[in-house]
């Protein structure tokens, strides 16, 4: 989805691609990193609520009445220490079953290309997130923290057979990345990726790269969208993780007694 400077016009578009899907048969929405907000430090605080906001109550609204999970993107999510980047899943009754807050925060330097700083204003999470939904365990992650593939790994290890990431590569990182990433981390721990991001927006403080993907256990990309503005109903056939695993048993070949530092 395309991100405005207004929080209530952001919400409003989400509903609107949320119930396009729920009416196509999707039984899981995604949105993308920061989709109630203009990602950009200076704004983080301004737009940041609890989970008792109007973005994540009227989600929940919409989850109950349309019967669907949603998987909120991320938020800035204001509490007594400071900001959070934080997603928060919602089952079909509206309640919120998890929630995860960015582990890596985005601080580079790219001279002459990009620089950005997330610490100036938001806190680091400290929990990897695993949630079930139906009879599946999925993996959320926020956009940076694909590049460390720790995370994913432990995700993985906890029974994840999807990995969740919304993200908002840049147009230096995404051309660069973005792609590379997503299918690596699927390839690594043989599971489904769904990386979902909003869309470009040329005038934005930030431009982000698009190119929302899902990624099979195999490696393959079985969807890619374009920079625009798109929804997709995906359907993942979840017996293509065991039977990855069958004919390349990379999990039960790990070596962790000797993975030391």
């Amino acid at each position: 989805m395309r991100v405005v400077d207004r929080k209530e016009e952001n919400i409003e578009r989400a509903e609107k691609m949320i119930r396009e899907l729920a009416e196509m048969g999707s039984e899981t929405v995604i949105l993308p990193e920061m989709f109630n907000c203009p990602y950009d430090n200076s704004r983080f605080r301004e737009y940041a609520e609890t989970q008792e906001g109007p973005t994540i109550t009227r989600l929940g609204e919409i989850a109950r009445e349309l019967q669907v999970y949603i998987i909120a993107g991320s938020v800035p999510e204001r509490t007594k220490r400071g900001v959070y980047n934080t997603s928060f899943i919602i089952d079909p009754w509206g309640e919120v079953i998890g929630k995860h807050r960015k582990i890596h925060l985005f601080d580079i330097n790219i001279p002459g290309r990009i620089t950005f700083k997330e610490s100036d204003t938001l806190l680091p999470g400290r929990t990897p997130t695993v949630v079930r939904i139906g009879h599946t365990r999925i993996g959320v992650g926020i956009c940076y923290d694909i590049r460390f593939p720790e995370l994913s790994r432990i995700m993985t290890l906890r029974g994840a057979g999807i990995l969740v990431f919304p993200g908002a590569f840049n147009m230096v990182t995404g051309p660069a990345h973005w792609e590379t990433l997503i299918r690596a981390r699927a390839i690594d721990n043989q599971v489904f990726v769904v990386a979902v991001s909003p869309a470009r927006d040329k005038r934005a403080e930030y431009v982000a790269y698009g190119h929302s993907m899902v990624v099979d256990p195999w490696g393959s990309v079985i969807y890619e969208a374009g920079a625009g503005e798109t929804i997709k109903n995906v359907e993942i056939d979840l017996s293509q993780v065991e039977e990855v695993r069958r004919r390349l048993p990379l999990l039960e070949n790990r070596r962790p007694e000797i993975y030391k530092y």
